[in-house]
């Protein structure tokens, strides 16, 4: 069964959340698709992953371009349902709805906790991904921005 967290964003925005989780993932040699549910973030979030840190990058491609070859890409930015680099991790963002979970090791949905709408789609997403029997965890910041473990 795929391994299903839930990334409840009460400090931070996503543009300063994802990038270290992102780095997490690639650093365990992983592949990662980023699905959104508008081209407006990924854009946004293309743009960032060059940037966030003055001393580092995230090397990564976007659906739409074409270059690089996705296949080489550690990191993929779409609004589709695509695996274009085989990923093992896919970070679920702004209420995308995925497909096909069970293909990857983890899934990650990162909602904004100041955003009840987004809140009351994660409790949605919860339910169905119980009952499809995936492990699910749900981790929430604390004051300081870290991510504890609440359930």
């Amino acid at each position: 069964m795929t391994e299903v967290l839930f990334y409840h964003l009460t400090q931070d925005k996503l543009e300063k959340a994802l990038p270290t989780l992102l780095e997490k993932s690639v650093a365990k040699g992983w592949n990662v698709v980023v699905q959104a549910a508008s081209s407006d973030l990924t854009a946004r979030l293309d743009e960032h992953l060059w940037t966030y840190r003055a001393d580092s990058f995230l090397a990564h491609g976007k659906a739409g371009s074409d270059k690089p070859d996705p296949a080489q890409c550690p990191i993929w930015l779409t609004t589709d349902t695509e695996d274009p680099n085989a990923a093992a991790i896919r970070f679920i963002v702004e209420g995308a709805i995925p497909a096909q979970v069970e293909r990857y090791e983890r899934v990650i949905y990162m909602f904004d906790g100041f955003d009840e709408n987004a809140v009351a789609a994660a409790r949605e997403r919860w339910k169905i991904e119980k009952a499809a029997g995936h492990t699910l965890t749900y981790w929430q910041q604390d004051e300081a921005g870290r991510w504890a473990k609440k359930a």
